[in-house]
C-alpha cells in the first residue's frame, strides 16, 4: 500500500536531515512518521509526504519527500496552479491513497482535485474554518468590530476583514470536504459538522497524539504560583483572552493575588519571560520591535489594553510571547488553573497537553471541548462568552484545591486514554486497511 501524505509543515525529520529549523507544534505526526518508519507490522505500507518547500522531491531513509509552493500568509486565496504541482506528486509516486491533514489551507482541496478518487482519499479535521468564520467576533462590542488601528489599515487586516478571510477559507474548506470520500475526526462538533457539509462521506474516529513533551510530568499544587491563570494565546477575539480580563474583577474581589500568564503574540506590548526558563539560545534576545506599539497594535490588542485599564489589571496580565514545548509544560505545571475561554474550538491541543499533564481546567462549553473533557469530572465547563460563568468556575477551583486537584487527576487519566500514543497509530493503520483493502 501506497500512501502519500499532504502536510502544511515540514517534517523534523526532513528538517534535521537537511540541517533546517522545524516546529514541533504537530508532535503526533513525527510520531506516527517514526512509528511507520520503524515498521511494525508495516511491510505493506510505503510513505510519501508533501509539504510547503521550495524543493521538488527528496529520498531520505526510503521516503520520499515532496514539495510545492503555497503563500501561507494568504489561505484565503484559492490558487489553481497548485494542481499542477500535485498532479506531478501523485504522477511520480503514484499512491494507494492519500491522506490529507486539515482542511485550513488551499493545498488540501488542491490535491483532492489533483488526485481525483474520492474514495481513496483520506481527509483529517483539524480546525473548522467555517465554524470559526459565524463567531469569529466573540461578542466584541460592535465599535470595536468596526475599529481600525494604523496597522489595521496598512496592513489590511482588521477585525472585519479577519472574519472574512476566514469565511473565504471556510468556503475552500467545505469544497474540500465535499471532495473526500473518507474523513477523520475526534469530535461529536467536528462529526456533526462534515456531515452536514458531506453526509455520504465515510467518518472514522480518530484521536491525536499529543507532543512528547507533555507525557511526561505530573502537576502538583505545592509547585504552583498561588492563584495563578495560564493561557495559551490571546491575539485575536477568537481566542476569548477579553472574557477572562472582564471577569477579572470578580476574581479578584476573593483573590487578590490573582495573576494572569498568556503564551503566543503578544498583541498589547511588553513580553515578560521571567518566569519560564530561557534556553541558552534564545539569551540576549530582547523580543523588543523596532517600532513603537502606538503604530503596531491591533484593533483587538488596542481593546484588551482598555480592558486592562478599566479594569485596574496593572501588573496582573504577563504577556510571556512564543514558547517552545518544554517552556509549554513549565508554565502549565507552576499554574494553578489552564483556562480556554474561545468561542470556538474543535479538540485545542493546549486543553489537551494541560490535561495530559493533569493541571486543573477551566473552558468554554461550546464545539467540540465536551467531547474532550467530562464536566465537573475531569474539570470545569462554562458558559461561552460568559464572564460572570468564567469567574465562578476559576474561583472555585481557588477555593476548593483539593478537589481542582482531583480534576486534575480525572482529567490526566482521560487524556491518557484519548491520546494514546500506541493505541492512536494502530487505529490509524486500519483506516488505511479498511480504505484501500489490503
Amino acid at each position: 500500500m501506497k500512501v502519500l501524505w499532504v502536510c502544511n509543515i515540514m517534517l523534523p525529520a526532513f528538517a534535521r536531515a537537511k540541517g533546517l529549523p522545524w516546529s514541533d507544534r504537530e508532535g503526533w505526526l513525527s510520531g506516527a512518521y517514526e512509528k511507520l518508519r520503524a515498521g511494525r507490522n508495516l511491510e505493506k505500507i510505503q510513505l510519501g509526504i508533501c509539504f510547503p518547500g521550495d524543493f521538488d522531491v527528496e529520498e531520505i531513509d526510503g521516503v520520499r519527500f515532496y514539495g510545492f509552493s503555497e503563500d501561507l500568509n494568504t489561505p484565503e486565496i484559492y490558487d489553481e496552479k497548485m494542481e499542477d504541482r500535485f498532479k506531478e506528486i501523485i504522477d511520480d509516486f503514484k499512491p494507494d491513497m492519500i491522506h490529507v491533514f486539515g482542511t485550513e489551507f488551499p493545498h488540501s482541496l488542491a490535491a483532492i482535485k489533483a488526485f481525483g478518487r474520492p474514495f481513496r482519499t483520506l481527509l483529517g479535521i483539524q480546525g473548522v474554518c467555517s465554524e470559526i468564520a459565524k463567531v469569529y467576533m466573540a461578542h466584541l462590542p460592535e465599535a470595536v468590530q468596526n475599529d481600525m488601528t494604523f496597522r489595521d489599515k496598512y496592513k489590511n487586516d482588521s477585525l472585519i476583514q479577519q472574519m472574512e478571510k476566514f469565511r473565504l477559507r471556510g468556503e475552500t474548506e467545505k469544497k474540500t470536504i465535499a471532495l473526500a470520500g473518507h474523513i477523520t475526526g475526534r469530535t461529536e462538533f467536528d462529526k456533526r459538522v462534515t456531515e452536514e457539509i458531506h453526509p455520504s462521506a465515510i467518518y472514522h474516529h480518530m484521536n491525536e497524539t499529543m507532543r512528547s513533551t507533555f507525557y511526561k510530568g505530573t502537576w502538583r499544587s505545592v509547585n504552583t504560583v498561588t492563584h495563578s491563570i495560564f493561557l495559551s494565546q490571546g491575539d485575536y477575539p477568537l481566542k476569548g483572552f477579553h472574557f477572562v480580563l472582564e471577569a477579572m474583577p470578580e476574581i479578584l474581589a476573593e483573590f487578590p493575588d490573582t495573576k494572569i500568564y498568556v503564551a503566543g503574540n503578544s498583541v498589547i506590548g511588553k513580553i515578560r519571560r521571567k518566569t519560564v526558563t530561557v534556553p541558552d539560545e534564545q539569551k540576549g534576545a530582547s523580543g523588543k520591535s523596532k517600532y513603537p506599539l502606538a503604530i503596531r497594535i491591533t484593533g483587538y490588542g488596542k481593546y484588551l489594553k482598555r480592558l486592562i485599564r478599566k479594569n485596574h489589571l496593572g501588573g496582573k496580565v504577563i504577556m510571556l510571547g512564543k514558547l517552545s514545548a518544554e517552556q509549554m509544560k513549565e508554565q502549565l505545571l507552576k499554574s494553578n488553573v489552564f483556562i480556554c475561554p474561545s468561542t470556538i474550538e474543535n479538540s485545542p491541543n493546549s486543553l489537551a497537553e494541560a490535561m495530559l499533564l493533569g493541571v486543573p481546567v477551566v473552558a468554554s462549553q461550546t464545539g467540540g471541548i465536551p467531547s474532550m473533557l467530562d464536566k465537573n469530572v475531569d474539570g470545569l465547563l462554562f458558559e461561552e462568552g460568559n464572564p460572570h460563568d468564567l469567574a465562578k468556575c476559576v474561583i472555585q477551583i481557588f477555593r476548593e484545591p483539593v478537589i481542582a486537584a482531583v480534576y486534575g487527576d480525572n482529567a490526566r487519566k482521560h487524556a491518557l486514554i484519548t491520546h494514546d500514543a500506541e493505541a492512536n497509530f494502530k487505529r490509524l493503520v486500519e483506516i488505511y486497511q479498511e480504505i484501500t483493502g489490503v
